[in-house]
């Protein structure tokens, strides 16, 4: 597919891969759910109304690194459903933006009014140690694209969408009380998006932290630009998985990257159950 794709050809695809989801469940979902790197298991201690592999659903790209499952389940929660989206794909693994965001974009063609971005991310703030969650409060786009270049979709949304807002600060609030309720600690940040794959120099993450960044990662800030140009509202939560650039001397790895945010899991699991059974949509 070309960069920019045909606009007609690209919504018939949206349309096509939707009422393909739409043939397998009854329910209208009121909440979505993208799962990053290594929290997948959020979703595997459920039994899910149905499943779909990415490579059943028209237009969804495969996911080729490990921990992505690439798997679109289907689960009941509060007396709704929600689409939970075990894994994505990425910049870096060669696909475009449009690509990336194709999901999210489905979701919203199913009439999805919210979504759930999770991912792994290097923690550039002191306080920010393996282990720990943050909610995105703000981002910056440091991939040098955006899903919304190209010729302007009016039924995706309008051409220059003001983003001081995307992350909803109600959502937010909530879900900080939810936590805490449940005694889960938690944190909010800036979540700074870079390409990838490779992690990030130690002058590059200074560089980071003095412009705002309090974590780091390779993924989410293109889907949260999709969701919220198509009218969704968006939160965001980030597994802090490493020190980014190496800060305790240690040489990071992948899979240990999928460890602790296997670990993590557990009190991520919370808080997303307690934002897709507390905040009504589901009823």
């Amino acid at each position: 597919m070309d960069s920019f794709p045909d606009p007609d050809e690209y919504m018939s695809l949206i349309a096509r891969a939707a009422e393909t989801v739409k043939k397998s469940f009854d329910a209208r979902p009121t909440a979505a759910v993208v799962l990053g790197s290594g929290l997948s298991g959020f979703a595997a201690s459920r039994r899910p109304i149905t499943s779909i592999p990415f490579a059943y659903i028209p237009g969804f790209p495969p996911p080729s690194v490990e921990g992505h499952q690439g798997t679109l389940e289907v689960h009941g929660f509060g007396g709704g459903a929600a689409v939970v989206l075990r894994g994505r794909v990425h910049l870096y693994e060669g696909w475009a933006p449009h690509e990336v965001v194709f999901p999210v974009r489905v979701m919203s063609a199913l009439g999805v009014p919210a979504i759930i971005l999770t991912n792994a991310a290097g923690g550039i703030r002191a306080g920010l140690d393996p282990g720990s969650l943050m909610l995105i409060s703000d981002h910056i786009n440091f991939t040098g694209q955006n899903p919304l270049e190209g010729p302007n979709i009016d039924s995706l949304g309008q051409r220059f969408p003001d983003l001081a807002a995307l992350w909803d600060p109600v959502l937010i609030e909530q879900a900080s009380k939810f936590a805490y309720a449940a005694g889960v600690e938690i944190s909010r940040g800036v979540y700074a998006g870079v390409r990838g794959p490779a992690y990030e120099s130690p002058a590059e993450i200074e560089m980071l932290r003095r412009l705002g960044a309090d974590a780091v990662g390779m993924s989410t800030v293109h889907e949260a630009i999709a969701g919220f140009h198509a009218g969704m509202r968006v939160i965001g939560l980030s597994v802090i998985t490493n020190h980014a650039a190496s800060r305790d001397g240690c040489r990071m790895t992948h899979a240990e990257v999928l460890e602790t945010a296997g670990k993590a899991s557990q009190n991520a699991g919370v808080v997303i159950e307690a934002i897709l059974e507390e905040l009504g949509w589901g009823r």
